[in-house]
């Protein structure tokens, strides 16, 4: 198969569909791993992107083991099936490092290939891939102890696949930012928050240095009360629609460089939501992904997005982040009481 000719792209856990629905033709599904004619195009719900996969025969394991060798180093195996043959052959391969990234860690450097068994005979394989984490899952060292929840990990994700992240005495709001978790994070790089929410921070956050808190709406807030800011960070409860008009009205004020947002969809996916955010993606804002990804990714004014879907969280968030202990309104800020 010639080079560009297909493209397979890894869905999350939960999150094929809408992968799908994405892709729109799909030339064969395996499992969670959707392959597409033609080269590769942004894909926000994908979690990894395998560029110009191949397929291999091999005779054995140990000749399994040998061709994927033979094209490069480094690989990180898919195995949703043939789980046994394929730890098999992956046991016979350099070890790959999986273990959790200390926040702040550049992310690996090295080409990560990823390979799967497609049947007992056939390998196929992808030596370039647009994350450097094995398929495409960021897992952090976590701090128990410091935050007051563990939103924070999916901002130290965000972040991460980004490749960019506030510096010390740059201005970040942080929008809907009760108990504190992002402001947290914030203020531990150095930044100067602005956090603003109705219901409080959490006591061990509003006391840190750094973090001025406003007790108002984010819907409320006027961006030129605020004046230029670095970065806009929202984990806001609404409706994405409500969103977006926040977002619009930011850009549209014109004093905000970056927005990192969540998108929270009620019930089932919405997909026309989700191509009006990607249709405001500034293309001069536009970031190769370190790897690759963002996945994922509405990016633009958005780096990342979560369904309510039993909590479930969307490409973009990081998983270690589901199970948020925050205690916060049962309902969104733009849902009727």
């Amino acid at each position: 198969m010639s080079r560009g000719a297909r493209t397979a792209y890894l869905a999350p856990e939960g999150f094929v569909a809408e992968l799908a629905h994405e892709l729109g033709a799909v030339a064969f599904a395996h499992e969670r791993l959707l392959a597409a004619a033609g080269p590769r195009k942004p894909a926000a719900w994908a979690q990894n992107t395998w560029i110009d996969p191949i397929e291999i025969a091999i005779g054995s394991i140990g000749d399994g083991a040998k061709k994927l060798r033979a094209i490069q180093r480094n690989w990180a195996v898919y195995a949703p099936r043939l789980h046994r043959r394929a730890m098999l052959i992956q046991e016979q391969l350099p070890v790959v490092s999986a273990k959790p990234l200390v926040f702040g860690t550049p992310p690996p450097k090295a080409p990560l290939g990823s390979w799967t068994l497609l049947d007992a005979n056939t390998v196929l394989a992808a030596p370039h891939c647009t994350s450097p984490f094995p398929n495409g899952e960021v897992h952090f060292v976590e701090d128990r102890t410091g935050p007051p929840s563990r939103a924070y990990l999916k901002l130290w994700e965000a972040l991460t696949v980004i490749g960019e992240r506030p510096g010390p005495g740059q201005v970040c709001l942080d929008l809907g930012s009760s108990p504190g978790g992002w402001s947290w994070a914030l203020a531990r790089l150095g930044a100067r928050v602005i956090s603003v929410d109705r219901a409080p921070l959490a006591p061990e956050v509003a006391r840190l240095p750094g973090i001025e808190y406003i007790a108002e709406s984010a819907f409320a807030l006027d961006p030129s009360a605020i004046g230029p800011i670095d970065w806009l960070f929202s984990d806001v409860i609404c409706y994405p629609l409500r969103l977006l008009s926040l977002v619009e009205r930011w850009l549209a004020a014109g004093t905000c460089r970056r927005l990192v947002c969540t998108i929270k969809f009620q019930g089932e996916t919405d997909h026309a939501a989700a191509a009006r955010f990607a249709a405001r993606r500034p293309n001069r804002r536009r970031r190769r992904r370190p790897r690759a990804s963002r996945s994922r990714r509405l990016r633009a004014a958005i780096a990342g997005a979560s369904s309510r879907r039993g909590r479930r969280s969307r490409p973009g968030t990081c998983t270690a982040g589901r199970g948020d202990r925050r205690r916060r309104r049962s309902r969104p800020e733009s849902q009727p009481a």
